[in-house]
């Protein structure tokens, strides 16, 4: 219809619909609020306001959309808005160029810098020391190298297959599904703060290289374990490596536990070792119940104890043993490759279960996490229990050392304790 037809205000939404363009863009008033209905020559169709700018009291105009993309109700919703902000003091012009620019610099950020927030937000979270080193490692050796100078929003899927490939290259492949998550919840990070709106580093999975299948640390079972035990008794390594192997044995302890263990952890008298949940990856304190035996090692090398304050010191400039002595001090007995310092884990693991000690102590002695749940609600470190049953531990190692008999089997087998804390009946060994 032509705008000569308009018979009243505010315009309908089939005048608006119908209405006709002319040889020159033409404005019609919506009605109130100065709010204007603009017919280009070509039929395209806008909103726009007038407003009196505070600045310099000039009229002036402020578009709000196209038609019919802002129907008239929201477009006049928007004319209230800025009626008020203009009461208020508030130029709409500059506010909106304001927020565009804000929404510009967002997209626009680095991707280093939305890296680093997230990065410290992980360390505000309370993550262990060993999880954040391997974070701060991946970021500064393979992520920042080729993502960093790129706005977050730019980043493609294709630059993010090469971090990945970068740490695939060296074979860390385990390492590599980390360092997958990390650079997902990155993008999710920066989606949350809108600095970009897809997160390029899904289903990176599909073309990860595909992990070879978990291969068991080497380790003993309760029949191979006399004819180590003896030649661990008399292995040539020093008398600091040779107790860091047999503490690893006896503890069951992580074999980068045992070698950073500091003397302040140790409570000789009450036979307990408190290792600090910066420490753990559970990231909670964990008490180790130190057996007799243990404790008599321990005091036997607290003379070799350096200004480092260190229980296994290492040589020269190193404050510990290295990682790979306990492992060698097992090959120098002839057991390469059938025992490691790890694999003491699922020995200790292994024979415990074989002689009915209760599952969860067990775990909690290797300070494992406990599954769904039980693992969120269950707090119980069952020390008093673990105390008697890592003693017993200990005890029958020595036994199967010296040559345990079946009879004196059945005796050990009868200081198991229940779930409850109960005994069974005790037999006298012969």
């Amino acid at each position: 219809m032509k705008r000569t037809a308009i018979k009243r205000r505010p315009l309908a939404d089939t005048v608006l619909a119908s209405l006709e363009p002319e040889s020159k863009e033409y404005r019609e008033a919506y009605g109130t609020d100065r709010l204007y209905f603009v017919v280009s020559p070509t039929g395209r169709k806008r909103w726009e306001v007038r407003y009196k700018r505070v600045s310099t009291g000039r009229w002036t105009w402020l578009g709000l959309g196209a038609y019919p993309d802002v129907p008239a109700k929201v477009a006049r919703k928007s004319a209230l808005a800025i009626a008020e902000q203009v009461a208020m003091g508030i130029d709409p012009l500059k506010e909106r160029q304001q927020s565009r620019a804000n929404a510009t610099n967002g997209t626009m950020t680095p991707w280093r810098v939305t890296a680093e927030e997230w990065y410290k937000h992980k360390v505000g979270q309370g993550y262990a020391n060993n999880t954040l080193r391997n974070m701060r490692r991946w970021l500064d050796n393979d992520a920042l190298p080729i993502l960093g100078k790129i706005p977050v929003s730019r980043v493609t899927r294709a630059e993010c297959v090469r971090v990945q490939q970068r740490v695939e290259d060296r074979n860390a492949l385990v390492f590599a599904e980390k360092a997958r998550g990390w650079l997902r919840d990155i993008f999710r990070y920066a989606i949350a703060h809108d600095r970009c709106e897809l997160n390029p580093a899904s289903d990176l999975d599909v073309v990860a290289a595909k992990q070879k299948a978990s291969i068991p640390f080497a380790h003993l079972l309760e029949k191979d374990l006399p004819a180590f035990l003896k030649a661990l008794r008399n292995a040539p390594s020093g008398p600091v490596v040779r107790t860091a192997a047999w503490t690893v044995v006896r503890t069951a302890s992580r074999p980068g536990m045992v070698r950073w263990m500091h003397w302040d952890e140790i409570d000789l008298k009450g036979a307990v070792w408190t290792i600090s949940a910066e420490k753990m990856k559970s990231n909670r304190d964990h008490l180790m119940p130190l057996s007799r035996q243990t404790i008599e090692d321990l005091r036997a090398i607290k003379p070799f104890a350096g200004r480092s304050g260190y229980v296994f010191p290492g040589r020269d400039s190193s404050p510990v043993i290295s990682h790979s002595a306990i492992n060698n001090c097992f090959s120098l007995i002839g057991f390469d490759g059938r025992m490691t310092g790890h694999g003491s884990r699922h020995t200790a693991k292994t024979l415990l279960s074989e002689h009915g000690w209760p599952r969860d102590w067990s775990e909690m002695q290797l300070a494992h996490a406990l599954p769904g749940l039980e693992g969120v609600y269950n707090r119980a470190q069952w020390f008093k229990q673990r105390v008697v049953m890592m003693q017993w531990y200990a005890d029958y190692l020595d036994a199967l050392e010296a040559g345990i008999t079946d009879e004196q089997i059945k005796w050990f087998d009868a200081q198991v304790l229940l779930p409850g804390g109960q005994r069974f009946t005790d037999p006298s060994p012969e």
